[in-house]
């Protein structure tokens, strides 16, 4: 049997691409193929990112409305981290997963690093800056690791003095690091796992791993910190340029009660200082929400220290400046949602051959994009996520029917969508019943 060559990489990402779009929600990579009117915002970022990789380290603070493309932006932003050679983690805030607790947030951002293309990365992390130490040891000796009984001794100890930097940063963390590199390398891979899972805040680790390591306890909210430096030396030995962390949803802290969103914005001023005062070296952080996150009774303006550290400095005629911490997304607008159409046909062409370009036209893309103004008040800056849900809809059933008419054959009426609509865009939108 003919085994069938694998997806062109192009391929794949499309397919990815169009599958996200049809589902409604932000594609996981391939943002830059359908970006539109954010270069100077991606340029802010991508200097950022080059400063934070010579041991700086940076803040940004994503500003829209609703349906200004807030996530899609963050998720950009952690794209050009990756191409910029670093370690990424995506975590959205929730009841469960709240700011005021930062050892949980530790604990979900650990567990979903992606590096070089791979997620759930924190074990591969470890064991490419493990490898890297045995490669300069080797390197070093002008050996192989067949040439001598002894070379095991010396990788041990050059170990032993790489985790002397990290134990100066916590000596749990540099003891739970060699009990995972040990078992490692006597095949006890169940205490290495349960080692890693110590390392990513995991809490029903076993009495046995920690006998081990000689430690007690798990990672709490007073040592997160620490271990976010120790996880940029980590990333750094592996050979990436440093760590960049996304804080979504961060609209969720203003309905906590005011004792535990107060200790949440706190706990942001704390990580805001570590930053600006050298203690998080290589770490970048990108968070985002609405003008009432900032601006609200309940958001960031209650707490004054954080307020000032990260408030918004005025735009001045209509010139704003992404290079302020606090960056503001424009609304969206008939032409850019044209843009982008044409942008994901292109993609859609990628993954599926050449579409019909009779039936997709620029025209009949300005037509959808017209109905929806008339339809729902102007409010484009609202609809980007349900006009390409709709139009990848259509651009399948031109590929899957040759005598599908797009014109006459889609309904983009307030009752059509009603029910793929999201609370808050029903909030949002004043629709013309």
């Amino acid at each position: 049997m003919k085994v069938p060559e694998p997806y062109d990489p192009v391929v794949l990402e499309s397919i990815g691409i169009i599958n996200a779009l049809r589902r409604g929600t932000v594609p996981g990579q391939g943002l830059s193929r359908f970006a539109v009117g954010l270069e100077s915002e991606e340029q802010a970022i991508r200097d950022q990112l080059r400063l934070v990789a010579n041991k700086g380290a940076d803040i940004k603070a994503v500003r829209g409305e609703y349906g200004s493309g807030k996530t899609f932006f963050i998720s950009r932003s952690l794209e050009i981290a990756r191409e910029e050679g670093f370690v990424t983690s995506r975590v959205p805030l929730s009841p469960t997963n709240p700011l005021y607790k930062l050892s949980t947030v530790y604990s979900r951002m650990a567990s979903s690093l992606v590096a070089g293309g791979e997620e759930n990365a924190l074990r591969s992390l470890i064991d490419g800056w493990l490898f890297a130490i045995e490669e300069r040891v080797l390197k070093r000796a002008d050996l192989t690791p067949e040439d001598t009984p002894g070379i095991q001794e010396m990788v041990i100890h050059e170990v032993e003095h790489a985790l002397s930097e990290i134990s100066e940063i916590h000596s749990a963390l540099a003891a739970v690091i060699r009990t995972y590199y040990l078992a490692c390398d006597c095949g006890d891979f169940k205490t290495a796992q349960a080692a890693v899972g110590w390392l990513a805040g995991e809490t029903q680790v076993g009495r046995a791993v920690k006998q081990r390591a000689g430690i007690r306890g798990e990672v709490d909210d007073a040592s997160v910190l620490s271990f976010m430096q120790a996880l940029s030396v980590i990333a750094r030995g592996a050979g990436y340029m440093g760590c960049a962390l996304a804080l979504d949803e961060m609209e969720i802290t203003q309905s906590l009660p005011r004792n535990l969103r107060d200790r949440g914005y706190r706990n942001l001023v704390q990580i805001i200082d570590a930053l600006d005062g050298g203690l998080l070296p290589y770490w970048f952080i990108v968070i985002g929400g609405t003008p009432l996150l900032y601006d609200g009774a309940r958001g960031m303006k209650s707490v004054p220290p954080l307020y000032e550290r990260i408030g918004m400095v005025p735009e001045h005629a209509g010139f704003p400046n992404p290079r302020q911490t606090q960056i503001v997304l424009k609304p969206f607008d008939a032409r850019k949602l044209e843009e982008v159409a044409m942008r994901v046909t292109g993609v859609y062409a990628s993954a599926y051959g050449e579409i019909d370009r009779t039936r997709i036209s620029h025209r009949f893309i300005r037509t959808m994009v017209e109905r929806i103004c008339s339809h729902f008040g102007g409010r484009i800056d609202v609809m980007p996520r349900i006009f390409l849900r709709e139009f990848v809809d259509i651009l399948d059933k031109c590929d899957l029917y040759p005598d599908f008419d797009p014109i006459a054959g889609y309904d983009m009426s307030p009752e059509s969508l009603e029910p793929v609509l999201t609370e808050e865009e029903k909030a949002v939108i004043r629709i013309s019943w």
